[in-house]
């Protein structure tokens, strides 16, 4: 079910390059990110208006995105300006694609899914400098992942000993903080759909204290959290076939 009124987490910010595009979901619903060759990022509906193909499967140029199929053409408001069968042609502008509002926060990619321009909810506090980990994409819905990480706590960056617990704290619609000792990783929660949750996953703090080796401990973590995940999976999957 689409959540509206809410900027939902789309992806890292690193893993879309400038001039390049990807197709994702938010409550079953597709859309496409890209960015344009200035580097600014766009998220929009995951289709071309005049045959249904998908965008994310065409290209960007400058500050166009085009369609595979066609070619056509759209500049970063929705709007279709050039149709290469057509070339001459004054483009209707009533062939636009639906757009969402975008920002950037936290080192991750932002969309707000809704229609009214005054019902844009306040975006997340911005953490600051901030080092990307991962994302992470898991077949269960989003509070079975709360539950996962509360359950699979990191180790502090540099420490030996686990948290006792996990100090797992809301501090958005969709993002949560998650403390490690003096470490704060920041979790975007992405719902691909019911059953199915993208996980994107930064440190708060600055380059020199964690890239590479900081990086590297909380991938581990992350993996370990995978794990845990596809075990209560089989698991769970064992209880339904025996029964």
């Amino acid at each position: 079910m689409m959540t509206t009124g809410v900027w939902h987490p789309i992806a890292l910010s690193v893993s879309i390059e400038p001039g390049s595009s990807a197709g994702t979901h938010v409550g079953g619903r597709e859309l496409v990110v890209w960015r344009d060759n200035s580097g600014v990022a766009h998220v929009w509906e995951d289709r071309c208006p005049h045959r249904g193909m998908k965008l994310s499967f065409g290209f960007v140029r400058g500050d166009h995105i085009a369609c595979l199929y066609h070619g056509w053409q759209y500049d970063t408001a929705g709007q279709c300006r050039y149709i290469p069968a057509h070339p001459d042609l004054k483009v209707p502008r009533s062939i636009t694609v639906a757009t969402y509002r975008t920002a950037e926060a936290s080192g991750m990619i932002w969309a707000a899914i809704e229609s009214a321009e005054s019902a844009a909810p306040a975006l997340p506090e911005d953490a600051g400098e901030v080092v990307p980990i991962r994302s992470v994409y898991v077949d269960v819905g989003a509070d079975a992942l709360l539950a996962a990480i509360e359950a699979t706590p990191p180790r502090p960056f540099g420490g030996t000993e686990r948290s006792v617990a996990a100090k797992l704290q809301r501090v958005g619609a969709k993002l949560h903080s998650l403390a490690a000792g003096a470490d704060t990783l920041l979790l975007g929660l992405q719902s691909l759909s019911d059953n199915r949750t993208a996980l994107h996953v930064v440190v708060a703090g600055p380059a020199s204290s964690y890239v590479d080796k900081g990086q590297a401990h909380f991938l581990a973590w992350t993996a370990e959290l995978r794990h845990r995940l596809d075990a209560q999976s089989a698991g769970s999957n064992h209880i339904t076939e025996a029964a």
